[in-house]
């Protein structure tokens, strides 16, 4: 029972309270010891950089995964409902769903005003891509992939670890992420984020796919078409550069009956309709519905005993 409690204080604590403050997040705190030794680790030697990123990975997990254990194990000896609420605060650090629909939402509103450049800034928080000349559709484009995406990275993948490793599982997951996400990608980065990335590729191989199956299994919830989704999964999925992006997004853009394009880089989707600002509540709606359909799964999963925390 102290699992399924930790999972559900977490959950309410993410949609009633939203994000804790930055000095108590945890990964706030993962991305401040990642920028501290990125400033020692950059170099223009390529083995060097291999290196130091493997070493990087191999610390912070140490440093925020060991000791979370350390002290769970010793509330749960001393105090059970200590550690039910010291690992729903842990577990809720790794978890974005409130924030992330947040996000979105700012988008669309401003796109549903007509607002465009406030659009492209608000989006900014949800992207990396330059947001500036982006048309209306384009916007609306990106926030549907980003919800998409993170649909993965930041709810079903840390619920997955969560319910094989329990509560260091999902910190473990965060920490590679979170490495990933700001050393992980192509020049200047090349070789120093690589043992991220592909660590980070690895461990969302299962938890993408099962976010892509969610969305073709609740589409029909949120207005949107099962049947295109999964059609659209199948042969769209690998048009992405990240082998495990594609696999939400496509099943996304079929599920809304839309195109989704990255210009230069890719476009997923086989209805000639462009993303508006309703394609992006939509894909909030499914996101929910996602993260519902992921817990009962888990809470079933837990009554029969196939999944017990550590």
């Amino acid at each position: 029972m102290e699992a399924v409690l930790i999972l559900l204080l977490a959950l309410a604590y993410d949609l009633l309270l939203g994000e804790p403050p930055a000095a108590l997040h945890p990964v706030v705190w993962m991305g401040k010891v990642i920028s501290l030794l990125e400033r020692g680790a950059f170099s223009q030697n390529a083995v060097f950089q291999l290196a130091c990123g493997a070493f990087m990975v191999a610390l912070c997990l140490a440093l925020f995964v060991v000791p979370a254990w350390l002290v769970l194990r010793f509330l749960e000896e001393k105090s059970p409902i200590a550690y039910v609420l010291a690992g729903a605060y842990l577990l809720k650090g790794n978890l974005s769903v409130r924030e992330l629909a947040r996000a979105a939402g700012r988008v669309r509103s401003t796109l549903a005003q007509q607002q465009l450049e406030k659009a492209r800034t608000a989006l900014g928080a949800l992207v990396s891509r330059d947001t500036r000349t982006l048309s209306p559709s384009l916007v609306a484009a990106a926030a549907v992939e980003s919800v998409a995406e993170n649909t993965a990275d930041s709810i079903i993948a840390p619920l997955f670890y969560f319910a094989l490793f329990g509560v260091p599982g999902a910190l473990a997951y965060r920490v590679v992420n979170t490495l990933d996400s700001m050393v992980g990608y192509h020049g200047r980065y090349e070789y120093l984020g690589k043992a991220a990335a592909r660590l980070d590729d690895l461990l969302n191989l299962v938890p993408s796919r099962l976010t892509a199956l969610l969305m073709v299994v609740v589409a029909p919830f949120a207005g949107a078409r099962a049947a295109s989704a999964w059609r659209v999964m199948w042969r769209d999925h690998a048009l992405t550069e990240s082998p495990n992006a594609g696999w939400s997004m496509s099943a996304a853009a079929g599920a809304l009956g839309v195109t989704l394009e990255k210009v230069g880089h890719y476009r997923l989707g086989e209805a000639p309709a462009e993303p508006s600002e309703e394609s992006i509540g939509r894909a909030v709606r499914m996101m929910y519905y996602c993260v519902a359909l992921a817990v009962l799964a888990y809470l079933v999963l837990q009554g029969v005993g196939f999944v017990r925390p550590a």
